[in-house]
């Protein structure tokens, strides 16, 4: 080979590896935290989320960091909210702002259906609400996954269960004035604590149980590890997680890698929904399996429980989220 063509290879090496350079440069990652644990169906959707994006070629990747490996969910919204975080997979708490207690409001929905049309329907107002708020916080809100009803999970029966009597136990609260007050109308102690401290306390006694999951979570996480004994099904409140966003994120994507982020968290989050409606008495039987008993409500018992918090908790969620927002929810029920 001549001097000549030596310098044009050389020139065409340059230009291919400059190329090359360039197109890795282009390929935006996101950083992508949840709270599940690594083998929960919450955290296949994100990986599913992530392997969609990677599929779409639209220079868009995902790093996933599940089971609370960047922080609890109170904390993951402070961080998308400030741009620290690109993408989560969590509950939105009300320690950033308590009209998000709303989220938390009990007896708002009474089944399947109503977690499908309420909670998980981007149009319904429930979702207006939400995205109203979080837009001041420049988080978006893509996709909504209520995963079944909470449940009390405990290390023994609790005294009274079906009724509003002295429980004669201390159970885990989440940060919310509505469901602290709640389960004290019904007759628990509470102490307020953070999802990634629930399984050390249970554990260790410093609680007697807690209100903090669906029957496949409590198989998931307590069950299998043999942590707790009972599962009271008060159907209160739908376990939510929600995929949200940075708007700091969104704004520097191309409407075509928003597009993509967007369709696989809308296919994840209607996937997950199935999952979890086909597979509640799965996992109530797995839990019996593993030697739970679980306590179930007559209708006439739950009806006791819907009217005293409707009587007494609804009135004053007013206060706390705004008598404009708790309208505008009794108006859509309508």
């Amino acid at each position: 080979m001549n001097f000549s063509n030596i310098s044009r290879a050389l020139t065409a090496g340059a230009l291919s590896a400059l190329m090359s350079t360039s197109a890795l440069a282009d390929v935006v990652t996101l950083r992508f935290a949840g709270v599940f644990p690594i083998d929960h169906q919450g955290t296949k959707m994100m990986q599913q989320i992530a392997d969609e994006v990677a599929a779409a070629d639209v220079g868009l990747n995902i790093d996933l960091y599940p089971a609370n490996q960047l922080g609890s969910g109170e904390a993951l919204f402070e961080m998308v909210a400030r741009g620290n975080l690109d993408l989560a997979s969590a509950f939105i708490y009300a320690d950033t702002d308590p009209r998000l207690e709303f989220l938390s409001m009990p007896y708002l929905v009474g089944g399947w259906d109503d977690m499908d049309n309420i909670m998980r329907s981007m149009e319904s107002e429930y979702n207006k609400i939400l995205q109203e708020i979080t837009d001041e916080y420049r988080v978006h809100v893509f996709a909504q996954n209520p995963e079944g009803f909470v449940g009390v999970v405990a290390t023994q029966e609790p005294a009274n269960w079906n009724t509003l009597d002295d429980k004669g136990m201390n159970i885990r609260v989440w940060s919310s004035t509505l469901v602290r007050s709640m389960m004290q109308n019904k007759g628990y102690n509470t102490t307020t604590m953070a999802w990634g401290d629930i399984f050390p306390a249970i554990q260790s006694g410093i609680v007697d149980g807690a209100i903090c999951c669906t029957k496949t979570a409590t198989y998931n996480i307590f069950a299998q590890s043999d942590v707790g004994t009972h599962f009271v099904e008060y159907n209160s409140i739908s376990e939510l997680t929600s995929y949200y966003a940075s708007q700091r994120t969104l704004d520097r994507l191309t409407p075509e890698q928003v597009e993509v982020l967007q369709a696989a968290m809308t296919k994840a989050s209607d996937e997950f929904f199935e999952f979890n409606r086909t597979s509640d008495e799965e996992y109530a039987q797995r839990l019996r399996d593993r030697g739970y008993t679980i306590l179930s409500l007559s209708e006439e018992e739950m009806a006791v429980m819907i009217n005293m918090v409707r009587e007494e908790i609804w009135p004053s969620m007013g206060d706390s989220i705004g008598h404009d927002i708790v309208d505008r929810l009794k108006s859509s029920l309508e």
